[in-house]
């Protein structure tokens, strides 16, 4: 079983981890975790969080460090097969999806709690555009109520000023603040689309907890959500009115 005990056997994450806090060192980024003391110490658990950066998997990652935990997070096998990347994703035992063959990526998540691992995982699948929560597919549900583990959501905010679809996006700018907000355990009686709609408020109460506590002001900003007073493109999938 993973457990805090494990956390320096693991090879590859480690050194990993070192070089990018040293980066965003450099960057001066301004990191604020709230709500690390949800993740458990120990045992499986499975992390969902909203999306909007391709570095999102880093920071929420972050957000188990007090915990003493790695996150194996559940990501497209297309990253898996680049030459960089796909070494150090299978090092650090990230889980490959291949959204042909679904089934074979649930099974390789549930052997990762079975090992009493963290599974981490994009439940709108995809970077929200719009900079809001999408529409949450039923992974993170099924995953958790099937290895008995824990449903721990998390917003991340400000990661797409960094690293998104925007070209105005970049990892040169010095001093961004990023949020990483835990929040507590879905209620674990809750099942099926219940527990994924309860899913989906939770994140999104601490998504709006995250932009509303920000430090920079977003109001006319590319990467601020309509909602707010920015300027980032809502579609008709992704209705600011729709989220509350």
């Amino acid at each position: 079983m993973s457990d805090a005990s494990e956390y320096a056997h693991d090879y590859v994450y480690p050194p990993v981890v070192a070089g990018l806090l040293t980066a965003f060192k450099v960057l001066g980024l301004k990191l604020r975790v709230e709500g690390a003391h949800h993740v458990p110490r120990s045992g499986p658990a499975v992390m969902a969080s909203n999306h909007i950066s391709h570095l999102d998997f880093i920071f929420v990652g972050l957000g188990a460090r007090q915990s003493r935990r790695y996150v194996r997070f559940m990501a497209k096998e297309s990253i898996f097969a680049n030459r960089i990347a796909g070494p150090l994703m299978r090092g650090m035992h990230h889980i490959s999806v291949d959204r042909s063959a679904g089934m074979q990526s649930f099974r390789d998540a549930m052997g990762a709690l079975r090992d009493g691992e963290i599974v981490g995982l994009f439940p709108e699948a995809t970077i929200s555009r719009s900079f809001e929560p999408k529409e949450f597919k039923s992974g993170a549900e099924r995953l958790a109520k099937a290895g008995k583990a824990p449903l721990i959501p998390v917003a991340v905010w400000g990661t797409q000023r960094l690293w998104t679809y925007d070209d105005r996006a970049s990892l040169k700018q010095r001093g961004v603040p990023i949020s990483v907000y835990v929040g507590e355990p879905v209620e674990p009686s809750l099942r099926g689309e219940a527990a994924n709609e309860e899913l989906r408020s939770q994140v999104i109460q601490l998504v709006h907890r995250a932009q509303d506590e920000y430090p920079s002001d977003g109001t006319g900003q590319w990467w601020q959500p309509v909602r707010l007073g920015g300027t980032a493109p809502a579609t008709p999938s992704e209705d600011p009115s729709d989220l509350g």
